[in-house]
C-alpha cells in the first residue's frame, strides 16, 4: 500500500505539471482512502480490492493522455515557472479529479487491508501493516538510488495486486489483467523516452540547446515538465560575470563555492576567471551527470573542481571551510520536501540563519552573490534585506530585465564590493521582513494562508466528510473513537515536524527523507511490539511523558542542535523527534488493542491524520516549532474524550 503511494505522489508529480508543488494533496487523499475502505468494510461485506487495478489504469490513460496542470500563480506565493501557460483542463477540474481518483484506489487497497484485519488480532494486523510500510518505503528508496523508472513501479504494483486478488472467474481475471497490462504498457512507452530521466526528485527530460536556435552547444533541462536550466559555453554572459565585476579585489578567486553547481555554467566560468579551487553543491546527483557529460567545457572533468552531491545548506553546516567567493546559482527545486507540504528543497538557503552562515564561511574579503529570475521584486527585496541583516550593510542589486532578473551581491565589508550608486539597495516600508528556519516560506509574501489553499483544502474537508457520512452511516457511530481520531490529527502534525527538523539538521536529500520516514515507522512498530507484551494499567502516566516530550521538543531552539557536531546532533535529534512518536504509539497501541471494532477504530485514526494533513497547512502562519504546541493540545483532547477508557492501576 505505502508502495503505491509513493509511486503515485512521484509519477504524478512528474507528470501533472506543478502538482509537485501540491504533493499534499496526494496525501491527503490517500489518507482519505484508506480510511474509507476500512469503513466500508464494516458496512459491506463486498469487496472493493479487486476493483483497484480498473482505477488506477484509468488514472495512469488520464494523465497520460490529458494535459493535466494544476496551476497556480499570484503576486504574494511565487511558483517557479508559473508563467507557462500549459493547457488542459483547469485545476478547478484537474484537482478533483486526481484527489478523489487517488482516494478510490487507496480506498479499495484500504478495504483489502481491512478484511484482513478482522482475521487477525488488533496488534497483530497493525503489526503486519507497519512491517509492510517499511518493506515498501525501503525498496522505493532502493529504486530511487538506483534511477529506476515508472515501469518498473508499475510492474510491482501490478504483481502485487494479481498474486494479492487472485482471480479465478474469467470475468475476475479481465477485470484485473486488462487494465494492469493497460498501465504497465503506457508506463513503459513513457519509459522509453531516452530523453527522460527520473531522478531521486524530479522526471527530467533533456534536450540539445541548439535545437532552441541558440548559438551555443550544450544541453537544457525541463524538470517536472518546467524548464530549469540550459546550459552554455559562452564566458561573458551578464549573468555570470556581474559577480566578477563587482569584486573589488582584482585577483584571481583562491576558493569558491558553488550551491546549485547544477549545469555547470557557474563551474565553467569560476575556471575561466581563474579560480585555484572550486567546490561545487549540487543535490541531484543524475542531474550532475547529465550536466557533467553534456557541457561542451568539460568543467567537472578539471581537477580544481570538487563535486559535492548534497543539500547545500546542510553541506555548509557541516564544514568549518571559508571561501573568498560564494555564489547561490539558481538554487529554485520545483519540488516539495516528501512529507511537508510548504518545504521546498531550497528552503532552508534563503532563511536568515543560512545568510548568517554564508557571512561565517566567507573569508576576510570575501563575497556572496545570488541570482535568479525572481518573477517579483518583493522577493529580491526580501533577499537583500536579509543579507544587510547578516552583513551589517546593505547589498548591491543589478537588475538585468525589468525588475525580476536580478545579481545581489554583498562583501564582507561594504568596500569588498564595487556597486554603482545606483545599484545600492535600499530598504522601503513595502519590504517583506527576512523569513527564518521556523518559517522557512521565502516565496510567500506575508505570514498567511493563499486563498488558493483555503479554497482547495475547505472543499477537500467539505467532500471528505460527506464521504465518510455515505459510506460509514451516521458519524455519531464514530463518537467512540473520538480520541483515536485526535491521536491521528497529532500524530501527523509531530511526523511533519520530524521532517522539517530533519531537513533543517541533516538537508532536504531524498535519503534524509527516507531516513526519517524509516525512523517514524520503527518507532511505531516498537510500541506496537512492546505493547504486545505489556499492558499499561494506567494510561495516564503515558500521556504526561508525552506532554513533557512534546514540551521539552518545543523548548529546545533548532539552532542549538546546528552547533553541535554531527554524531551529537543525530543522537539528539533522533531522541527529540521519536521520543514523541514512540509515545504517542503506545498510547494508540495500547487503546486501539482492545477496541471491538478495529476497522471503525483505525479509519477514524486514518482520517485524523488527513484532517492532520489540511491543518499543517497551519504552519504558514505559526510556523512549523508552534506545531508541537497544536499536537500537544490535540493529544490533551485524546486524553479527554478517551478517559473512559483509562484503566484504574491495580
Amino acid at each position: 500500500m505505502l508502495f503505491a503511494e509513493l509511486a503515485l505522489i512521484r509519477w504524478l508529480g512528474g507528470n501533472v505539471l506543478y502538482l509537485s508543488y501540491f504533493s499534499n494533496i496526494v496525501l491527503l487523499g490517500s489518507f482519505l482512502g484508506i480510511g474509507l475502505g476500512f469503513l466500508w468494510s464494516h458496512r459491506s461485506e463486498h469487496e472493493l480490492l479487486p476493483y483497484t487495478p480498473l482505477v488506477f489504469g484509468l488514472l495512469i490513460l488520464f494523465v497520460h493522455n490529458v494535459p493535466v496542470n494544476v496551476r497556480a500563480t499570484g503576486g504574494d506565493l511565487i511558483f517557479f515557472g508559473g508563467e507557462l501557460k500549459p493547457s488542459g483542463p483547469p485545476r478547478e477540474i484537474a484537482l478533483p479529479i486526481i484527489f478523489f481518483t487517488v482516494a478510490a484506489i487507496l480506498a479499495c487497497i484500504g478495504n483489502g487491508i481491512a478484511i484482513t484485519f478482522k482475521k487477525l488480532k488488533n496488534l497483530e494486523a497493525y503489526q503486519f501493516d507497519l512491517i509492510g510500510s517499511i518493506f515498501g518505503i525501503t525498496i522505493f528508496t532502493v529504486l530511487s538510488f538506483l534511477g529506476a523508472t515508472p515501469v518498473v513501479w508499475g510492474i510491482i504494483v501490478a504483481a502485487i495486486l494479481f498474486f494479492t486478488i487472485r482471480p479465478r472467474q474469467l470475468r475476475q481475471i479481465a477485470l484485473t489483467l486488462i487494465p494492469l497490462l493497460i498501465m504497465v504498457v503506457t508506463l513503459g512507452i513513457e519509459s522509453r523516452d531516452s530523453s527522460v530521466i527520473w531522478t531521486s526528485y524530479y522526471k527530467a527530460q533533456t534536450f540539445d540547446v541548439a535545437g532552441l536556435g541558440a548559438n551555443d552547444v550544450g544541453v537544457g533541462v525541463l524538470v517536472n515538465g518546467v524548464p530549469h536550466w540550459f546550459q552554455t559555453a559562452k564566458y561573458d554572459l551578464p549573468i555570470y560575470q556581474t559577480v566578477y565585476e563587482r569584486r573589488t579585489e582584482t585577483a584571481p578567486v583562491n576558493n569558491l563555492l558553488v550551491i546549485g553547481a547544477g549545469s555547470g555554467n557557474d563551474v565553467s566560468v569560476g575556471l575561466h576567471e581563474g579560480a585555484a579551487h572550486i567546490d561545487a553543491v549540487e543535490i541531484d546527483r543524475r542531474l550532475f551527470e547529465v550536466a557533467r557529460d553534456g557541457h561542451a567545457n568539460r568543467p567537472y572533468d578539471d581537477p580544481r573542481v570538487d563535486v559535492h552531491i548534497n543539500d547545500g545548506r546542510a553541506y555548509l553546516e557541516q564544514s568549518n571551510k571559508k571561501w573568498d567567493l560564494m555564489i547561490l546559482a539558481l538554487p529554485d527545486s520545483l519540488t516539495l520536501v516528501q512529507g511537508a507540504s510548504s518545504i521546498r528543497l531550497e528552503s532552508y538557503l534563503f532563511t536568515q540563519e543560512a545568510a548568517d552562515s554564508y557571512r561565517q564561511h566567507l573569508s576576510g574579503n570575501g563575497v556572496f552573490s545570488m541570482y535568479n529570475l525572481y518573477r517579483e521584486s518583493w522577493l529580491v527585496d526580501r533577499y537583500a534585506a536579509t543579507l544587510e541583516a547578516a552583513f551589517g550593510h546593505p547589498p548591491c542589486v543589478s537588475k538585468l530585465d525589468g525588475e525580476a532578473l536580478a545579481i545581489i551581491t554583498i562583501g564582507v565589508s561594504p568596500n569588498d564590493v564595487t556597486c554603482p550608486a545606483d545599484d545600492v539597495w535600499a530598504s522601503t516600508s513595502a519590504t517583506p521582513d527576512p523569513v527564518r528556519d521556523n518559517r522557512p516560506f521565502p516565496y510567500l509574501r506575508t505570514p498567511s494562508i493563499p486563498s488558493f489553499y483555503l479554497v482547495a483544502l475547505a472543499l477537500i474537508l467539505f467532500m471528505s466528510l460527506l464521504l465518510v457520512r455515505l459510506v460509514g452511516g451516521p458519524l455519531k457511530g464514530m463518537r467512540s473513537h473520538l480520541d483515536l481520531f485526535f491521536m491521528g490529527v497529532a500524530f501527523l502534525l509531530l511526523e511533519t515536524k520530524n521532517v522539517v527538523q530533519f531537513a533543517l539538521l541533516f538537508g532536504t536529500t531524498w535519503l534524509v527523507n527516507a531516513l526519517v520516514f524509516g525512523g517514524v515507522m520503527l518507532s511505531v512498530l516498537l510500541a506496537v511490539i512492546i505493547s504486545q507484551r505489556v499492558v499499561i494499567k494506567k494510561l495516564l502516566i503515558p500521556y504526561v511523558l508525552l506532554g513533557v516530550a512534546i514540551v521539552v521538543g518545543w523548548l529546545i531552539p533548532q539552532s542549538s542542535l546546528l552547533s553541535l557536531g554531527l554524531p551529537l546532533r543525530l543522537l539528539t535529534a533522533c531522541a527529540i523527534a521519536f521520543a514523541p512518536i514512540f509515545l504517542a504509539n503506545i498510547i494508540f497501541a495500547q487503546r486501539f488493542r482492545d477496541t471491538s471494532d478495529s476497522a471503525n477504530a483505525f479509519a477514524a485514526n486514518l482520517i485524523g491524520a488527513m484532517v492532520g494533513g489540511v491543518l499543517e497547512y497551519s504552519s504558514l502562519i505559526i510556523g512549523y516549532r508552534n506545531l508541537l504546541i497544536v499536537a500537544l493540545l490535540l493529544y490533551i483532547a485524546a486524553g479527554y474524550s478517551g478517559r473512559r477508557h483509562f484503566r484504574p492501576a491495580i
